[in-house]
């Protein structure tokens, strides 16, 4: 199924429907049609009370045109639907939701024409990086439940949309993989983030920083929607269009919402607005988001008749991030790597550990980003006391104080995967080595892969006599060992490997 829908992004640019909400609010639903005055506005509760309504607004996307249509779930996480008081009903109202898009694509598809179902997956009511009041862990349940139930009712690829926080969508990425692994199956993902008008998204990263963030998930295409109307997203898209090794999309608002809500843009003004995303070779996907309608799609599907798709390859560009990206290149000049919010390294940051002064220990942080260090390395490895504790306290901190990339430094593969789902960004885990085989690589990549992380890999085997290399010759040796291995057998991409030679400065006198 991929590889077919690629191919025909290769050929034509896809269309995605439009607003659900809009074609639900202009049908005058009264609150009997929704279950109830205490469920009148859960729009998701209509495959149950109504699906006559929604396979109605399914056909009329479909009719004017739609290659891709979603499914009524926008909203349908149990930590959404528990507002209403349908949490239990969650993975219900996702499988009939699915079943509902599948049975009308179906019915509208034909081999000329094949039609798709986006098992739409939206933000929630809570970020991880913002508003807190949940953990990674809740979440990924919430988002393996919704997962379960569209994948069962037979979507062909599940869109995580709206995305406002990248740890958000990490915890999607996780509960989807959890529900594959359930039922024995999987579908392709496409991720699409939104960039409010301020020009980041709302946990605070920019288009690079998010797409570095999430590029290890493969996302079957990338890209933008809602926020804002198509003129204030140009930058962004031509941004992600530039770096991006995947097809990319772009479903606008019609427009910004007036004071009432309203969105005003009409169908020929905002294909009028998307049309230079054509003409610059931008996008593989367009369509619509709030108060987008059937004549929208219709309009844009005679606008994308006129253009061809955007062509693609593989980008290799060694990526790390927090807030803000950085670029690892032979080409610039040398990165600094802030070492003093490390026990080992800073007597005076493990003293303040020490004494729980876990503030006045991310301000080193702070300082050390503000004194020029392009990374941060974070080390809570100190005998006396518990490193996952520590850590757990002190990275929320942190994060919150800077915006470059962090280094996490542990020999502890739980304190690293937790470190991991506390960062919105791409972090570079420090660091596995050949000292024990190929033990620290079994454990360790694994989690560079789901989470997103550039690995620091020491020129160190397990020779008894030899594994600590001397020599320039026996370090790369080791360091090409390592190289074969994690790309051919683990599947890292090279770009996201370091390598440390493990040599001291000639300073220290060893």
């Amino acid at each position: 199924m991929r590889d077919r829908f690629l191919s025909l992004l290769k050929e034509r640019i896809l269309i995605i429907d439009g607003a659900t909400g809009t074609a639900l609010q202009e049908r005058n639903l009264t609150a009997d049609d929704f279950g109830g005055e205490d469920l009148a506005g859960c729009n998701e509760n209509l495959v149950l009370t109504r699906p006559d309504v929604i396979r109605a607004v399914h056909q009329s996307y479909l009719d004017a045109g739609s290659d891709c249509i979603e499914t009524n779930t926008f909203g349908a996480t149990e930590l959404v639907l528990d507002e209403y008081g349908l949490g239990p009903k969650a993975e219900e109202i996702n499988f009939i939701a699915s079943r509902l898009a599948r049975e009308e694509a179906d019915r509208f598809a034909s081999p000329e024409h094949p039609r798709w179902v986006l098992g739409s997956m939206g933000p929630t009511t809570k970020t991880l990086s913002v508003t807190g009041g949940i953990t990674f862990e809740a979440l990924r349940d919430h988002f393996q439940i919704q997962a379960r139930g569209l994948l069962r009712g037979g979507c062909d690829i599940l869109l995580v949309e709206t995305v406002q926080d990248t740890l958000n969508l990490k915890a999607a990425m996780r509960g989807i993989d959890e529900a594959a692994g359930e039922l024995g199956f999987s579908r392709p993902v496409a991720i699409s983030c939104t960039i409010e008008p301020m020009g980041t998204m709302l946990a605070g990263q920019s288009i690079e920083a998010f797409y570095s963030s999430v590029e290890h998930f493969q996302p079957l295409f990338i890209g933008l929607n809602c926020a804002t109307g198509p003129r204030f997203m140009t930058d962004h898209l031509r941004t992600l269009a530039s770096i991006s090794a995947f097809p990319v999309s772009v479903y606008p608002n019609a427009g910004l919402p007036d004071s009432d809500g309203n969105y005003e843009e009409t169908a020929e003004i905002l294909s009028q607005h998307i049309e230079p995303f054509l003409e610059q070779n931008w996008v593989n996907v367009i369509g619509g988001c709030c108060g987008t309608t059937p004549d929208h799609i219709r309009a844009m599907v005679d606008l994308a008749s006129r253009f061809s798709p955007r062509s693609y390859s593989d980008r290799k560009r060694a990526l790390v991030s927090g807030i803000e990206t950085i670029e690892i290149s032979e080409d610039t000049t040398p990165l600094v790597v802030g070492e003093r919010t490390n026990v080992i390294g800073s007597r005076r940051f493990k003293k303040l550990i020490a004494q729980n002064e876990f503030e006045k220990a991310a301000e080193i942080g702070r300082k050390q980003s503000r004194g020029g260090a392009h990374i941060i390395d974070v080390c809570m490895a100190d005998p006396d006391r518990e490193e996952l504790d520590d850590i757990l306290r002190f990275l929320p901190l942190l994060t919150r104080m800077v915006k470059i990339p962090l280094m996490i430094d542990s020999t502890d593969a739980v304190v690293l995967e937790e470190a991991l789902k506390l960062c919105q960004g791409k972090s570079i885990i420090n660091s596995i080595n050949l000292e024990d085989g190929e033990d620290r690589f079994e454990t360790v990549v694994p989690l560079a892969k789901k989470y997103g992380a550039s690995l620091v890999v020491g020129c160190i085997d397990e020779d008894p006599e030899d594994g600590m290399a001397v020599t320039v010759e026996r370090k790369l040796e080791i360091a090409t060992r390592s190289h074969e291995l994690l790309t051919q057998k683990y599947s890292i991409p090279e770009q996201d490997l370091i390598f440390d030679p493990l040599v001291f400065p000639v300073g220290t006198g060893d």
